[in-house]
């Protein structure tokens, strides 16, 4: 038996109701075989009666395993509700082993913490974890993944219901405030697909000194010296765009004759130094690593998700079973023109590929062989068929 994936999607914000019918959809696509894991996307106006939702998903699914978070808004059936909604997804994931997980952060010393309920990663083929923004240190644990498992695909993003104290976690039958929730997913053919949402423009320039995420030089020249003079180097559409805000791209793997598109892991220019002539970025660098500008705009995403999904459609050769979407919340409208476009662009690659998710607050994935939380990122997770 191969892997099924059945969605639905509940347009109207309806409380439980809307839980019921997200669920009931998801349960007639699937013909009635019961999944073996299902998630669940729920929007913030229909958390009130979050529990009474939960038992609805369950009674009309019985899987063994539920993974799920409020949200901003929620994508399924080809739809992305930007606010709102209530989307299920569910799997039939046949010889696989599913194991469910609850992270806590827990005080360790002095501003020190402690992750609690990790489980054992030696065996995973895919990690999918959701994280309350606000109460869980994501990067340290996608750090902690690294060492123990490098190259193990980890995909999610951050829950969006609302602000501090508002995070919403679904685990199996429970439904928790803080931490992280995720599965690990063994025997399973999952294959990430990450779109940055920029384009690369300029030279490539390496870092040739540096500490921490302050870039003192760049090419052996001061950073901020080589960063205005490689803008000076743009055409006149390419300084318009730099115009409007420019990002660093960081070589994660260099072990390759050239780098393209998926190989940077976007970063923005936090502070420029004009008077010491440093950049400070939004994340650490080493000297030798090369660095190239980079812009994001409603074309530039387009382009990139839409050749990220090529790439992805070449390698699989069929479509698959089904796909997990966590895609930003500063997307959808915020960035494109037209609506459903991650939904839409993730349908055209795949055909009627069945895929759910939700609109983040970070959204996780890998760049090269290691994870990141990225931010204004659509983030897929495939499940070959």
């Amino acid at each position: 038996m191969d892997v099924r994936i059945g969605t639905g999607l509940a347009a109207t914000d309806g409380g439980v109701d809307a839980f019921a019918e997200a669920a009931s959809r998801a349960a007639l696509a699937l013909g009635g075989a019961r999944p073996d894991f299902v998630a669940v996307f729920a929007g913030a106006a229909n958390l009130d009666h979050v529990d009474d939702g939960l038992e609805a998903v369950e009674s009309r699914l019985r899987a063994p395993t539920l993974l799920g978070c409020g949200a901003e808004g929620v994508v399924g059936a080809g739809r992305e509700l930007e606010h709102g909604g209530v989307a299920v997804w569910a799997a039939t994931l046949p010889g696989a082993d599913v194991e469910s997980f609850h992270l806590e952060a827990v005080p360790a010393g002095e501003s020190q913490v402690a992750i609690a309920g990790v489980p054992d990663f030696a065996d995973a083929d895919a990690v999918i974890m959701l994280a309350d923004p606000y109460t869980f240190p994501v990067e340290p644990m996608l750090a902690e993944i690294a060492d123990e498992r490098p190259g193990l695909p980890v995909l999610g993003g951050g829950t969006s219901a609302g602000g501090p104290g508002a995070g919403v976690l679904l685990h199996d039958g429970e439904v928790a405030g803080s931490g992280a929730v995720g599965v690990t997913l063994c025997g399973v053919d999952v294959r990430p697909c990450v779109s940055q949402g920029a384009r690369p423009i300029g030279p490539e320039m390496v870092v040739t000194a540096a500490e921490g995420n302050l870039v003192y030089e760049l090419a052996s020249k001061p950073a901020l010296t080589r960063l205005r003079e490689a803008i000076g180097e743009l055409d006149h559409e390419e300084r318009m765009l730099a115009g409007r805000g420019i990002l660093l791209g960081i070589v994660i793997d260099e072990n390759q004759p050239s780098y393209g598109r998926g190989d940077f892991l976007i970063r923005g220019v936090l502070d420029a130094d004009d008077e010491a002539g440093t950049l400070t970025i939004g994340e650490q660098v080493r000297v030798g690593q090369t660095v190239r500008l980079q812009v994001r705009d409603g074309a530039s995403a387009d382009e990139d998700l839409r050749a990220a999904l090529a790439r992805e459609a070449a390698r699989l050769g069929v479509p698959p079973a089904g796909a997990l979407l966590f895609t930003c919340n500063g997307r959808g409208s915020n960035m494109f023109d037209t609506p459903d476009h991650d939904a839409a662009a993730l349908a055209e690659a795949f055909g009627d590929t069945p895929a759910a998710g939700f609109f983040c607050a970070g959204e996780i994935g890998p760049v090269g062989k290691r994870n990141f939380l990225h931010g204004f990122t659509a983030t897929v997770a495939l499940f070959a068929a």
